[in-house]
């Protein structure tokens, strides 16, 4: 199998797929990690305790879950353009519908309609990445590409709930500001001309060949890669800023920006990732990431609060490469015709890590009475990591199959 040099109109083309994607993932990340901002407005304005107000990280993200599991095939089944399309479609419609809302439980509705809509073209949009690379290592460049402009995402989001509420406006705009996004990036969708689809011999994917995907030991091998950073992760973003709170040592400023600090970090790394993924061994990469990672947790535990305020926010320069990475090498593990089910696989276990792990470390530190001990589940979940990346790194078992992929799908 060769490969044909590209045309001016079809690089083109590709360049403007990959924007596309790119402003998809910043649109849906300036909701999704918006929501720690969101909450203590919504605890006040409904008169809820902490764990209801979570609710509305949790709706969210078992919408994600549940439609990265059963509708991820759609993108392999309609195709990439349509399942976008769909999902974008809907995504608008409940963003469009917080302006009208009133009730908490409305709310709620919207937030796992949009989790779920977020899963339909996010999957969609991973099998499309497939679609357009050249090889599994340029696969991997463009998702950690990707998952940059979902940092991005993620800095600008609370930023404009945070002038929203300054002005004396609701939080509800920054939705129907989403909303509108959506319908420029479904415009676009419907000019852009998109790569054939591969055809292959084997049955349309469907939920039961969805189901079956989650045996194989390399879709669950990565998946559970995820989730074991994922759980790294929110503790960060969930629990730092508790773990910060009332801090008045000399890096107080560091404090009170930490957060911030550590979107920017992990946002600036990711585009740095795809540098370095187009140039070194990927699984060399990620162990020396992970023990980053994990020098920064266990640092934070024994130093206390005056180390944390420092190495928290740092470890998200070290995060950012982790998740692009095992999400693609993931997904290049099977053919493009299977992209999307796989996608959604690994989408599965990232939203179920995303609310089990939060929700564990909490636990943990109401049974001993300080955040900190939280941060000690935290730590443990980041010397796993990487321990199984450094045995990654060793044995390399996805190697053989990566370039059997390379070969067939992408004829490197």
């Amino acid at each position: 199998m060769t490969q044909t040099a590209p045309t001016p109109d079809r690089a083109l083309n590709t360049r403007l797929i990959k924007g596309l994607t790119f402003m998809m993932f910043m649109m849906f990340a300036m909701t999704t990690d918006s929501v720690g901002v969101i909450i203590p407005e919504v605890i006040r304005e409904f008169d809820l305790g902490m764990t209801a107000g979570g609710a509305f990280h949790y709706a969210s993200m078992s919408g994600i879950a549940l439609a990265g599991l059963m509708l991820g095939f759609l993108a392999d089944r309609l195709g990439r353009k349509p399942a976008i399309i769909l999902g974008l479609a809907l995504f608008a419609g409940a963003a469009f519908l917080f302006a009208v809302g009133r009730s908490f439980e409305f709310f709620l509705v919207l937030l796992f309609v949009s989790g779920a809509a977020i899963g339909v073209f996010k999957t969609a949009a991973l099998a499309l990445i497939g679609d357009i690379s050249t090889s599994t290592k340029s696969h991997t460049a463009t998702m950690n590409t990707v998952e940059g402009f979902f940092g991005v995402g993620a800095i600008i989001g609370p930023a404009i709930v945070a002038a929203l509420l300054a002005g004396g406006a609701s939080w509800k705009w920054l939705y129907v500001i989403a909303g509108v996004l959506s319908v420029g990036l479904i415009l676009t969708a419907l000019m852009v001309r998109y790569p054939t689809a591969v055809k292959t011999a084997a049955p349309p994917t469907d939920l039961k060949s969805t189901v079956r995907m989650m045996r194989d030991p390399y879709a669950l091998a990565f998946s559970l890669g995820t989730m074991l950073y994922v759980g790294v992760e929110t503790a960060i973003y969930v629990w730092m800023p508790t773990l910060l709170l009332g801090y008045d040592g000399p890096a107080v400023w560091v404090a009170v920006y930490a957060l911030s600090i550590f979107f920017v970090l992990r946002a600036a790394g990711r585009f740095l990732g795809a540098w370095m993924m187009s140039r070194f061994r990927w699984t060399t990469v990620l162990v020396v990431a992970s023990l980053a990672i994990l020098i920064c947790f266990a640092g934070s535990i024994a130093g206390g609060r005056s180390a944390a305020v420092w190495l928290l926010p740092l470890s998200g320069l070290f995060m950012s490469v982790i998740y692009p990475t095992l999400n693609s090498k993931g997904i290049s593990c099977f053919a493009k015709a299977e992209h999307g089910a796989v996608a959604g696989v690994i989408l599965f276990f990232t939203c179920v890590s995303a609310v089990l792990a939060p929700l564990a470390m909490g636990a943990v530190s109401d049974i001993f009475g300080a955040p900190i001990y939280g941060f000690v589940l935290a730590t443990v979940l980041a010397a796993i990591l990487f321990g199984a990346l450094a045995v990654n790194a060793v044995l390399d078992p996805a190697k053989a199959r990566l370039a059997r992929f390379d070969d067939s799908q992408y004829g490197v």
